[in-house]
């Protein structure tokens, strides 16, 4: 019990990674010193998915699983939670190197946000 409830918690930590590697350039409007946590967390995120790794909390979170008498998966993180979601079929190779520019493009736009409203508020 106690070694499932640790997977599900680095379950939920992988989760917030993804969306925080995703989205987290947001957060740079409200406070910029987050820049220094969410840009390598980008170069991370996209070098998983770029270069086919698999993030180190997934081999964590099936050892938890197994520890705690469940069972592990053979897939990566993103495969096995978010696909199934998102797409019907099976993570391929250029859905996963897709999935690597998203997340840099997605990024690259709130940036460039980011650096428009820092332009605009030292004009005023």
């Amino acid at each position: 019990m106690f070694y499932s409830f640790l997977a599900d918690i680095v379950v939920l930590l992988h989760l917030f990674f993804v969306v925080f590697a995703l989205l987290g350039g947001i957060l740079v409007l409200w406070k910029s010193t987050i820049a220094w946590l969410h840009v390598p967390a980008v170069f991370w995120a996209a070098g998983i998915e770029f270069l086919g790794w698999v993030c180190p909390l997934t081999p964590l979170e099936n050892f938890l699983r197994n520890r705690g008498g469940g069972v592990g998966y053979e897939s990566g993180f993103v495969e096995h939670y978010i696909m199934p979601i998102l797409y019907p079929v099976s993570l391929t190779r250029e859905v996963q190197i897709g999935l690597g520019f998203v997340v840099v493009f997605v990024n690259i736009g709130i940036y460039i946000l980011v650096w428009y409203r820092k332009q605009k508020c030292q004009e005023k």
